[in-house]
């Protein structure tokens, strides 16, 4: 009888070493498939892609340092979210919401506003000792990981040249009235001088504390000089002997060096009249200067931002799609100019000599992405005329779009449910 048991005995401790063998084979087979076959766990600054997947996340995914960023998603379509509401949850419901429901892909958050606070907790001492971030967004990381989870690309918003928080503690950095004093605009807002250079340095720092977070593209906004406010008392000590354009198309440059290294998308936002006017608007912003050193160019092209009688209309904003046709086509002519302009702007020679710090092989019209108006001025903006303007992007043969509201308030119905076969 005690034979039999130990016999017994002896069976199941057999049993139990063969299933506890089978279950660490297992675990050691899919650990080898997670970490080679779906998304790859870098080692330093090293990002490394992934192989493609159904899981729309691991198939889009790249990990640096154990941040994961997302690949851009073509075609995007984004919404904007201010940071006060990026750090709601009622507004972080509303895009989960979105993104499960509609067409939304991808979503732009301030990372600094015009106000020149930013919108979080900052690691970088030398941003913290500025003192300009907020806990507007008390957990960045987490939220940036979990939109992620859902397949959003997140895109951080830096409102760069204006700025009245920074002034405080730098005011020789600001553009100045013709006394020496801090000027400011109409709105009582102040400007930084966009030739100086420790500016620039700030504005990198504050994009490698976002890219480090987790955002996956910087967006550069309000890069260019001040267009309202008294404008017979402005000057600019920073940018003394150069022009406008000259000094923003060596800022375009500068950021692309900054980068280099890096595998950020960068972006920027410039005027909707920059796709049709001549020259830099007197505000140097030109969008053949920009098109060579961002990876996306984002033409606010919001018809009520259009003069009244521009293409003949009394009032632009009633007539979004003849707007935003007529100047993202305007807007592809010239990307196209792009290749031939490159001798009389010497950039021909950037190119031979720092290739990587300048997009001139192969033109791509996609890397256009206008801004679209999803907000009540000049007229009533209804989902129709929202939609109105997605579809003039379209039929421009473009594919990216971006929509703007202050209030960050999007309605579902000017967007096409989610894996429509209609979608573009």
């Amino acid at each position: 009888m005690s034979i039999r048991w130990r016999n017994m005995g002896a069976t199941r401790i057999l049993a139990i070493l063969l299933g506890a063998t089978l279950i660490i084979g297992l675990c050691v087979v899919a650990s080898f498939f997670l970490s080679s076959g779906s998304t790859a766990y870098s080692t330093g600054l090293a990002e490394v892609a992934t192989t493609t997947s159904d899981d729309p996340i691991q198939s889009h995914a790249v990990v640096k340092s154990e941040v994961y960023h997302l690949v851009t998603p073509d075609p995007l379509k984004a919404v904007y979210l201010t940071s006060w509401a990026a750090g709601n949850k009622k507004f972080r419901a509303e895009l989960s919401s979105l993104a499960s429901s509609t067409e939304v892909n991808a979503v732009v958050i301030d990372v600094k506003d015009y106000t020149g606070r930013i919108s979080f907790r900052v690691d970088d001492p030398e941003l913290q000792a500025i003192g300009s971030s907020e806990n507007r967004i008390p957990d960045i990381k987490e939220y940036i990981k979990s939109l992620h989870e859902q397949g959003v690309y997140v895109i951080g918003r830096i409102s760069s040249f204006q700025d009245s928080y920074l002034i405080k503690g730098h005011p020789e950095w600001a553009v100045k009235t013709k006394e020496g004093g801090v000027w400011a605009d109409y709105k009582g807002v102040k400007w930084l001088d966009p030739g100086a250079q420790p500016v620039w340095d700030y504005l990198v720092a504050i994009g490698n504390e976002a890219y480090a977070d987790g955002f996956d593209e910087l967006n550069f906004d309000y890069i260019r000089y001040p267009s309202d406010g008294n404008m017979q008392d402005i000057a600019y000590s920073w940018s003394e002997g150069r022009t406008r354009e000259e000094v923003m198309r060596s800022f375009f440059l500068y950021l692309r060096e900054q980068f280099a290294s890096t595998s950020v998308p960068l972006s920027v936002d410039l005027f909707g009249l920059t796709t049709s006017a001549e020259g830099d608007l007197g505000i140097g912003q030109n969008i053949l200067d920009a098109l060579p050193y961002f990876d996306y160019v984002s033409p606010m092209v919001y018809p009520s931002h259009f003069a009244n009688g521009f293409l003949g209309f009394a009032k632009p904003a009633q007539h979004p799609y003849d707007v935003v046709k007529y100047s993202m086509g305007k807007a592809i002519v010239k990307a196209e100019a792009t290749t031939t302009r490159d001798q009389d702007q010497g950039l021909e020679e950037i190119a031979s000599t720092t290739p990587q710090l300048y997009t001139k092989t192969a033109y791509d019209k996609n890397k256009l992405r206008p801004w679209l108006q999803a907000f009540d001025l000049g007229a009533i903006y209804t989902p129709a005329m929202i939609r109105s303007q997605m579809q003039a992007t379209y039929d421009s043969g473009l594919t990216s779009w971006m929509l703007w509201d202050a209030a960050s308030v999007y309605d579902p119905q000017a967007l096409m449910p989610k894996n429509d076969a209609s979608l573009h």
